[in-house]
């Protein structure tokens, strides 16, 4: 059903690892499939469909049974909304329905759910997206996609950045580094990076880095499997300091090395490259 949250679901089969296409007529379902079926590392593809597609839709039926046919592994997955919640999105969001472009929204939500009938009646799965937020439907969706398979892990950034550079705007979590012994008034130390083991040595040679690298392990072992179960594909950790070179390029490279079997966990420094005087 049009504004059900069939764009918020295909997003969410984006991040699960789907090939996805939205509003393509179902005559050239087959057509893409062929196309895409030499790409060793596309075995899944979620195609959008609702009635815009007009006339087209009619025959949505007969090309899922032929791409059974041809040994797909086919399946309809239907979104819905009570009346009152849909007429509550189109007003909200100020779009036209499909049917009823400056017309009657709720005529059209009517003449809506007898045109997909046909489609919703050979749905393996049937959302009612009715009061659901996103993170609801997400984990729907990977409960059900995933069936019997491991569930995608979300993807932890564990992030260095230097705050004169500004704080990563996709941050998700910020922590601030500048209270530990600065290895830039090491004269010796200031042209390496926290990659460096001398310049790890000295910031950990600091009662007060094991005491943080040790509570901030212990949190985020705690909330990543949170984050993660409310359908999350990607949570950034960010740590800083004042330019990004030694602190938290060192705090990072530990950190990360601690959450090692919290889940997906890569590394980044945002500006270990930058030149020390910068």
């Amino acid at each position: 059903m049009s504004g059900a949250g069939r764009s918020t679901a295909l997003r969410m089969l984006e991040d699960l690892g789907c090939y996805c296409v939205d509003n393509m007529p179902p005559a050239l379902i087959p057509e893409l499939i062929s196309m895409l079926s030499s790409e060793a590392e596309l075995t899944r593809v979620a195609v959008g469909m609702d009635v815009r597609a007009g006339r087209f839709l009619e025959g949505a039926g007969e090309v899922l049974d032929g791409l059974e046919a041809a040994g797909h592994t086919v399946e309809l997955i239907f979104l819905e909304s009570a009346d009152d919640e849909l007429v509550r999105r189109f007003s909200e969001t100020r779009r036209a329905h499909p049917l009823a472009p400056g017309g009657n929204v709720l005529a059209a939500i009517q003449r809506e759910r007898e045109r997909v009938a046909p489609l919703r009646a050979r749905a393996k799965l049937i959302v009612d997206t009715t009061g659901m937020s996103v993170h609801d439907l997400r984990r729907m969706l990977v409960d059900h996609i995933a069936r019997g398979e491991r569930s995608p892990r979300m993807v932890t950034r564990v992030m260095s950045f230097g705050f004169k550079y500004g704080v990563p705007v996709d941050a998700d979590l910020v922590f601030d580094l500048r209270y530990l012994p600065n290895p830039h008034f090491v004269p010796e130390l200031r042209p390496k990076t926290g990659l460096d083991p001398a310049v790890a040595g000295f910031v950990f040679a600091a009662d007060e880095a094991g005491e943080l690298l040790d509570d901030l392990a212990a949190l985020l072992t705690k909330l990543l499997p949170r984050y993660e179960r409310e359908g999350k594909a990607y949570l950034t950790v960010a740590v800083g300091c004042t330019g990004g070179r030694h602190r938290s390029v060192a705090m990072a490279e530990r950190l990360a090395a601690a959450l090692a079997d919290a889940g997906e966990i890569r590394v980044e420094h945002r500006d270990a490259a930058l030149e020390p005087g910068a």
